[in-house]
């Protein structure tokens, strides 16, 4: 039986100060238009659109996300917005991640303050969030969406099923103590140069460290935003498989 990945679906939450949705439609971007609830991109993507009414919760939420410092300005809009954008739309690949990016920058260039993500529970000032979309690169994107997570006894990934990838999963002292830098193996991962399969060897100049063991994702339950349906990506110490032999 042919095994099928359910949909993934990336969903943006954007806090501006429009009083009134016209607001909105005259600041964005020549190209971009809202018919209902879609917001259409130029090349005539859909994505689905929708508004809530502001929380006392969010703003805390969005400051306490931020994957960089945002500006001041873009702070203040988040501490008194008036409406929160949700964006939704397909993902599971980079270019549907870029897309969504693109119209998420489209609602930050009419006044938006800056995106959350509720795929990963990261969020990106303004400013940020459109710096990456002009890039659009895979370091770009993966920054952008991939939250890196830090627990007491491994690190890992959370956000890479948004680019149809597993999440990487480390234990936390071949990071610290192996001077391996985690944010190396999600560009190889996102360059996609070779295939990764079971087993595979991840190697630097000094030799073998590490072993690629494919994983079923048990980080989320299945259904949410956060679940990766492709798994994970659990990287052995080639160093640990040897003291245990």
């Amino acid at each position: 039986m042919i095994e099928t990945t359910p949909p993934i679906t990336i969903a943006l939450r954007i806090p501006g100060p429009w009083n009134h949705p016209k607001e909105l439609l005259r600041q964005l971007p020549v190209g971009y238009r809202l018919t209902g609830d879609h917001l259409v991109l130029p090349d005539q993507t859909e994505i689905e659109f929708g508004a809530g009414a502001p929380d006392d919760q969010f703003a805390n939420v969005f400051r306490s996300s931020l994957r960089e410092p945002a500006t001041e300005e873009e702070l203040a809009t988040v501490d008194h917005y008036k409406v929160n954008v949700f964006l939704k739309g397909p993902g599971g690949s980079m270019r549907s991640a870029l897309a969504m990016m693109r119209a998420g920058s489209a609602i930050v260039s009419a006044g938006g303050a800056g995106v959350f993500i509720d795929n990963s529970a990261l969020a990106h000032g303004g400013g940020h969030w459109q710096g990456m979309t002009e890039d659009g690169s895979p370091d770009a994107l993966s920054f952008a969406f991939a939250a890196i997570i830090g627990g007491n006894t491994e690190i890992w990934t959370m956000g890479m099923h948004v680019l149809g990838l597993r999440d990487i999963v480390m234990k936390r002292t071949d990071v610290e103590e192996g001077d391996f830098d985690i944010v190396e193996m999600i560009r190889y991962v996102c360059l996609g140069e070779k295939p990764i399969d079971d087993g595979h060897v991840i190697a630097d100049l000094s030799g073998p460290r590490f072993i690629v063991h494919k994983r079923a994702s048990a980080a989320s339950k299945p259904g949410t935003p956060m679940h990766n349906p492709f798994g994970i990506l659990q990287l052995v110490s080639t160093r640990d498989i040897a003291t245990s032999n």
